[in-house]
């Protein structure tokens, strides 16, 4: 039984969406699903599920980091019936080829996390999205005329560093961005056998040191949150 998630079996949707913070799980419930209902509230992780579009959907908070999404995925794939997973997060890019507002859908996530090696014994120090939903992503986004970047991303354990400019491992593996998450996300999906995807928004350029507000970001969000959902109802 889940000590992470205190929803009962069946609460959960076999689609989830995961942005980091609890309070944006909380904002997508709030503004798009109907009929919905709060099913896990332990730490104060928030998950909520309901219905887009006659498809029911669940939000729920991964929180930071590699080791964070790494337990809340983990327990949805194996506890719950989870069979899809679309992490919806911010990034800040390595380049100001990237400009505020532009949405990646994530390939693959490069990362010195030691995670994947611990838990899976996977060596790779790049691990792929995985399944049908990066493809599904992309389908959508065509269909409705929604931009969209593909490309690798660095999932770093580091967000304070002495180190300047982009790394060496973000260059070797061609990355436009940074985050925290997704690395997690798609290893425990590799040995899962399950779907991972993963949408970004840029809401900071790194070389000039620009950043989005916290209301701009609000707002910036809103694309991503809309292709997810479209997204989860033809998976």
């Amino acid at each position: 039984m889940s000590i992470h998630i205190n929803a009962n079996i069946g609460d959960i949707a076999s689609t989830v969406l995961m942005p980091g913070d609890p309070l944006r799980a909380q904002f997508i419930a709030d503004h798009y699903l109907t009929d919905v209902r709060k099913v896990s509230h332990t730490r104060n992780i928030l998950f909520f599920t309901g219905t887009y579009n006659q498809t029911r959907i669940t939000i729920g908070a991964s929180g930071m980091g590699c080791p964070s999404i790494g337990i809340y995925s983990y327990e949805l794939y194996t506890e719950f019936n989870v069979n899809s997973i679309i992490r919806i997060g911010t990034c800040g890019s390595y380049t100001t080829e990237l400009r505020f507002y532009d949405l990646i859908n994530v390939k693959a996530a490069a990362s010195e996390s030691t995670f994947a090696k611990n838990a899976w014994g996977y060596e790779e120090e790049l691990q792929e999205c995985q399944g049908t939903v990066f493809e599904a992503i992309n389908k959508v986004a065509t269909a409705s005329n929604t931009p969209l970047r593909i490309g690798n991303i660095h999932s770093t354990d580091v967000f304070y560093s002495k180190q300047p400019g982009t790394p060496p491992l973000a260059i070797k593996h061609n990355c436009s961005a940074v985050e925290m998450e997704s690395f997690a996300l798609f290893a425990n999906a590799r040995f899962l056998n399950k779907n991972a995807a993963c949408l970004l928004t840029v809401t900071d350029i790194i070389p000039t040191h620009e950043r989005l507000s916290a209301t701009e970001r609000e707002q910036a969000l809103r694309p991503m949150m809309q292709l997810a959902l479209e997204t989860a109802c033809i998976l």
